[in-house]
């Protein structure tokens, strides 16, 4: 979005897409956001979330890498343009992977550095060695599973989001014909893929499908009645329902739900066990009930076992 245009657009727009404003705006409108630059949020506790003060545990802390911890910190890459999971709030990283993380960290004994990124750029920033992990509502699949190893902590599926009233007469089982929004590099991608398929294999018009940067963008799209439905997970689609005081209605239950993981390096050994083991600690100990409630995430979605995939 060029600079002397932007005071007067910002009337225009939404609660939730100001939510992360310098991620929508702050590169051209591409939603890259400052791409490579940093942030570390403030552990949960003191403004960044209400798990309140997490105890390192030395066990685990003596099992992540010796050139991990070495700069005392973990660089992770993230795209803050994903409310309420991942977003700026007022310059810094804010939302539930963020909390999450940061306890994680805690656990560990080691910072968490959230470095904004491109949500496709990130996996593949893991295997250059940009990132020492990743952690931006990635769903575990079998794809990802061959180039990275991935650390389930919480279930999410997709949903679709309509103008209020539907008045486009949006179907999740049939959007062939409609024009339908998405952020670039997800699995709704692939998804609105396998759709189109099925519709013009049926004789039915494609599915006219537009691909953002940056999830801001998608919602921002949708309610400026670019596109007629957007797909995203589930808790995604939830928040800009309540955060567009009744622009938005979502259509249907979320389908193909999947957990989330975070991203570690292919053959991760004792670095993966030390996550999968922080988290497991915070689900014990009720911190990770406490994000998930601040962030009015589903408990359906939690989960009671945190397991690396592959399994090792």
């Amino acid at each position: 979005m060029a600079r002397g245009t932007q005071l007067k657009a910002i009337a225009l727009l939404p609660a939730f897409a100001l939510v992360g404003l310098t991620v929508a705006c702050g590169a051209g409108g591409s939603g890259a956001g400052n791409v490579g630059t940093s942030s570390s949020a403030p552990a949960p506790g003191t403004g960044s979330g209400d798990a309140g003060t997490v105890a390192k545990d030395d066990a685990l802390a003596a099992m992540v890498p010796a050139d991990v911890k070495a700069d005392g910190k973990i660089v992770v890459g993230q795209d803050q343009s994903y409310p309420p999971n991942e977003f700026v709030d007022n310059g810094k990283p804010a939302g539930f992977d963020v909390d999450l993380g940061t306890a994680i960290g805690q656990v560990l004994g080691v910072q968490m550095d959230f470095q904004n990124a491109a949500f496709d750029g990130i996996i593949p920033g893991i295997g250059a060695k940009k990132y020492e992990l990743a952690m931006s509502s990635f769903s575990i699949n079998a794809e990802r599973l061959q180039s990275v190893d991935m650390i389930s902590y919480y279930s999410a599926g997709t949903s679709l989001a309509v103008l209020k009233g539907n008045p486009d007469g949006l179907k999740i089982d049939d959007l062939c014909g409609k024009k339908v929004a998405v952020q670039k590099g997800t699995v709704q991608v692939e998804d609105l893929d396998k759709k189109n398929a099925a519709c013009t294999g049926a004789g039915k018009p494609a599915i006219e499908v537009t691909q953002l940067q940056a999830q801001t963008d998608v919602n921002l799209a949708l309610t400026a009645k670019r596109v007629q439905g957007e797909l995203a997970d589930s808790p995604v689609i939830d928040y800009a329902v309540k955060q567009t005081n009744g622009q938005l209605e979502s259509v249907g239950a979320p389908y193909d739900t999947a957990p989330y993981g975070i991203v570690l390096p292919k053959n991760s050994g004792d670095f993966g066990k030390a996550v999968q083991g922080a988290i497991q600690k915070l689900i014990d100990s009720g911190a990770y009930k406490k994000i998930l409630d601040k962030w009015g995430l589903n408990a359906a979605g939690a989960v009671t076992k945190s397991e690396i995939n592959p399994a090792s």
